[in-house]
């Protein structure tokens, strides 16, 4: 019995002194393994007496299982302390910046929403925004769409159910609505741009089922023609860094806008080659007018008063243009690799002081 509590003194002294975890490991052979020095004092239980063996085989067995937690104890301690080591190593302070191989990209289409809103904000136009789904009434009613109109049928809207023809919401095919809202909620002079999502039924290399509009509304006593030809000339002359831009305005129509407008760019298309600027060709890129006196009335607005003008541009098409993106359906696609190639540092925010 004198050996078996010397030898879990000596045994319980090498696991406290342990140094890792393989000398842990060759403690445990040495005492429990096949030639171990436990296992051997219970191979010569055998010649022992009835009595002595079975006091001999209780201690030995109370030491084993004594050495066993002994080791397994000194084990979870190593774990413990390694895991320990490895959270202090490997901490990671979350308000340093972003390392550079996880920089983020601004997206073409935000890029270019502002840098619409920073020319217009120059020239006193605040942002107004709206819902994506629209009344009929504020979608096409009170902008003097009439009822059989193209735009109102099912092949070119997206509609939502409702009791009836008249009830229905629909996904809103401009963001036109908005200027109705803000003109019914308050009182002229107005002087806004609404940028935003809008829906129509097509899809494909200029053409999408969703896609981005900004349009501008200015109404007040004095506003005319001449005032909304200079805002574009403006415009267009400043987001495509061009001075002497050639700017020109064919007559057209629009059920909201009278007289109505469409507005061309110069630009060059020879051998392959499309250049904005002077040049023998021109590209329409958006549409405008005065606002119609029937769309002030629907706004309860003294159309014998206040007049003013509208325009509508589209963004994926203003960012097609000028930073030469070919395809409008990769706008959508969430291609990491187009992102970093058309992409816009966080850092370059449009402005006409800084530049766009």
């Amino acid at each position: 019995m004198s050996d078996v509590e010397a030898l879990r003194k000596e045994l319980a002294a090498a696991i406290d002194a342990a140094a890792g975890l393989d000398e842990l490991e060759q403690i445990r052979v040495s005492a429990l393994g096949k030639k171990g020095r436990i296992t051997e004092l219970m191979k010569g239980l055998g010649a022992m007496d009835a009595d002595a063996r079975k006091a001999t085989g209780q201690a030995l067995n109370a030491l084993k299982s004594e050495i066993a937690q002994a080791l397994e104890a000194k084990k979870s301690s190593f774990a413990d302390a390694e895991l320990n080591a490895r959270l202090v190593g490997e901490t990671v302070d979350v308000t340093l910046p972003a390392r550079p191989e996880a920089e983020g990209r601004i997206h073409p289409i935000s890029q270019t929403i502002d840098e619409v809103v920073a020319i217009f904000g120059e020239m006193g136009l605040s942002v107004a925004e709206g819902p994506d789904i629209e009344d009929d009434w504020h979608n096409f009613t009170a902008l003097n769409i009439p009822p059989d109109h193209p735009a109102r049928q099912e092949h070119d809207t997206f509609y939502l159910p409702g009791a009836g023809e008249e009830d229905r919401m629909v996904l809103r095919t401009h963001t036109s609505p908005v200027q109705i809202r803000t003109m019914m909620a308050g009182e002229p002079p107005f002087r806004m741009i609404v940028p935003g999502r809008t829906y129509r039924c097509d899809y494909d290399a200029t053409h999408s089922p969703m896609f981005h509009q900004v349009e501008a509304l200015v109404v007040d006593e004095n506003t005319h023609m001449g005032h909304l030809k200079g805002c574009l000339i403006d415009f267009c002359r400043a987001f495509f860094d061009v001075d002497d831009l050639p700017v020109r305005f064919r007559p057209s129509y629009f059920p909201f806008t009278e007289p109505s407008a469409e507005v061309d760019i110069g630009c060059v298309r020879k051998d392959g080659e499309f250049r904005i600027g002077h040049g023998d060709d021109w590209l329409e890129i958006l549409g405008c007018g005065m606002v119609n006196p029937k769309v002030l009335e629907n706004c309860n607005i003294d159309s014998t008063k206040y007049q003013g003008f509208a325009f509508g541009i589209g963004i994926e098409r203003l960012a097609m243009l000028k930073y030469g993106i070919p395809d409008l359906r990769t706008f959508y696609e969430s291609d990491l690799r187009w992102l970093r190639h058309y992409g816009f540092s966080a850092l370059s925010a449009p402005s006409m002081v800084g530049g766009l």
